[in-house]
């Protein structure tokens, strides 16, 4: 029975690579669906500015008429001109465990990077760090946290055997919060705060965090410009993160510390985990989705950290630990037992170094991996 790869174009294409990893999780216990709304219009020209510059094609394999992989490809010319290599991307890959399905995705999106004079393929990668990336490799039997996702073990078997290889890991940790901080973390924050003069700023309305938003992302595109996979975000692009992110916020899990100048050196950014809301909610916000979610927000023991970034000339300061200091005391109001942090490289010893302080365990691990023509 061979295998057919149709190009996903129309809508009803595009719905359907979309939806495919809702049937192939489906009722798996560790597998965190996302909305089914945002999904597919991630893949879309009218939503995504992303597309205003990348080269993007989808692509759907069918076996006996059923659906049964996905695969896409980007060619980002924005991460080309930083990194100085012409390497494309694969995207969102997903697919039965048939080496049949596997050979006929990953041919077709390698021969649409060659015809595009590109040198090499990496990936699974999005169209930004914001974006979907990593393959799990380690961490099976744990829950995916919202900003995070869950593979099948065996599509490592497939990467392997196609003649991929590491390009770069990410770590995730799980921290248990203590009781009380020590008194000598909150002495060293008071240190901090008054040799740089910085200032701590929080939030109790969505609408106080206005006019942080633009300036949050201004210090990420900073903050995260020396590390892999990145690139700077362009205002559209910028904007539409904010949009998508921020108005299912809890403001008071955003912090933000400003400088002496009163500009901002560096923020973080978490939420009650919505993993077991979103399990629920089965990838729809209505009828109850929206309800699962904001129950679930209000009784979980675990929060998710999505976001931290520090202006470069801060973060060997102890900043990002001054910042968590704020956030923990949010938490521990709340009930917070637990904290699980987004994928961080494992190349970035700075943010991995602030869990030192905690208890903690690395129980995640995710793997870009790299294919060379």
């Amino acid at each position: 029975m061979s295998i057919t790869i149709k190009e996903a174009k129309s809508s009803s294409d595009l719905k359907r690579f979309a939806r495919l990893p809702y049937k192939l999780y489906k009722n798996h216990p560790f597998w965190v669906p996302q909305i089914k709304s945002d999904e597919y219009k991630s893949l879309l020209p009218e939503h995504n500015p992303a597309f205003d510059f990348c080269k993007t094609k989808f692509w759907l394999a069918y076996r006996d008429g059923r659906c049964v992989g996905r695969i896409g490809g980007i060619i980002n010319p924005l991460l080309i001109e930083k990194s100085g290599e012409d390497i494309a991307r694969f995207t969102r890959a997903e697919f039965v465990d048939d080496e049949e399905v596997a050979n006929a995705l990953f041919a077709t999106v390698e021969k649409w990077a060659k015809e595009n004079k590109m040198q090499g393929i990496a990936g699974p990668l999005g169209f930004s760090n914001l974006d979907h990336q990593g393959l799990l490799i380690e961490g099976y039997e744990h829950i995916a946290s919202a900003a995070s996702d869950y593979h099948f073990e065996y599509y490592k078997k497939h990467y392997d055997r196609l003649g991929y290889v590491k390009d770069m890991d990410w770590l995730e940790f799980r921290i248990t919060f203590p009781e009380a901080l020590p008194d000598k973390a909150l002495r060293v924050a008071e240190i901090i705060k008054k040799r740089f003069g910085l200032t701590t700023i929080e939030f109790e309305q969505r609408k106080e965090m206005e006019a942080y938003k633009e300036k949050i992302f201004q210090v990420f595109n900073t903050a995260f410009d020396k590390l892999y996979g990145t690139y700077p975000l362009p205002p559209k692009l910028s904007n539409y993160y904010v949009e998508k992110y921020f108005n299912i916020l809890n403001p008071k899990y955003v912090k933000v510390v400003l400088d002496k100048d009163d500009e901002l050196a560096g923020f973080i950014v978490a939420m009650p985990s919505l993993s077991e809301g979103l399990q629920k909610a089965k990838g729809r916000l209505f009828p109850f989705g929206w309800w699962h979610l904001t129950n679930t927000m209000k009784k979980t023991s675990v929060m998710d950290l999505m976001l931290t970034g520090v202006r470069p000339e801060y973060q060997k300061m102890g900043l990002a630990s001054l910042l968590m200091n704020d956030l923990w005391q949010t938490a521990n109001k709340a009930g917070i037992k637990f904290v699980e942090t987004t994928a961080m490289l494992e190349n970035n010893h700075v943010a991995i170094q602030m869990w030192k302080s905690f208890d903690h365990i690395q129980h995640k691990r995710k793997r870009a991996f790299r294919k060379m023509f």
